[in-house]
């Protein structure tokens, strides 16, 4: 069995509700963080596996289609293989917000499909969020969780960005 980092997209991994984007729905409206390509190639060394796991109704209620979803995420891993870091696999929910499906966080439907088909194991594996239904979504499925941001929050640890977080991954996984 395998460790993973389960990512959500949005806040975590590129800019949302900035001065220059609100909300991605085209490839050029993706700006990766600071420092978030850079810390996911410190959990690819530190042995992790990385998904992204991430809820994206723009698609259900029509703001997208599904194909260009699909070419928003090939650049964003182009992006992040820049810098040497690496996805190992996306999984994202379609569906409208209130739409009562499975997969849609703060289900762990996502996380459970991901753990099988990569044979990971969740009590090892953290969940990075920067909302509440990320947190509740890795809880429900048994990972440890870390939030994003300067908010309080019921997650295992808070940091203030991705990169801080995987630096002290990469502390945990050496201990």
């Amino acid at each position: 069995m395998q460790k993973a980092v389960f990512l959500d997209r949005d806040g975590v991994i590129n800019e949302v509700l900035s001065k220059r984007v609100k909300f991605v729905n085209r490839p050029e409206q993706l700006y990766l963080l600071e420092g978030v390509a850079e810390g996911i190639k410190l959990l690819n060394d530190s042995g992790f596996l990385v998904f992204v796991v991430t809820n994206q109704g723009g698609v259900g209620l029509g703001f997208m289609k599904e194909e260009m979803l699909i070419t928003i995420h090939e650049k964003m891993k182009k992006d992040i293989a820049k810098a040497g870091g690496k996805i190992d696999d996306i999984s994202y929910c379609p569906h409208k917000p209130h739409a009562g499906c499975a997969c849609r966080k703060p289900e762990p439907e996502m996380l459970h499909q991901l753990a099988k088909k990569h044979q990971v194991d969740l009590k090892e594996s953290y969940m990075i969020g920067d909302r509440d239904v990320d947190i509740f979504a890795g809880k429900k499925a048994g990972t440890k969780t870390i939030l994003i941001g300067d908010q309080e929050g019921l997650a295992d640890n808070r940091f203030s960005s991705l990169y801080e977080a995987a630096q002290w991954l990469a502390q945990e996984k050496v201990k």
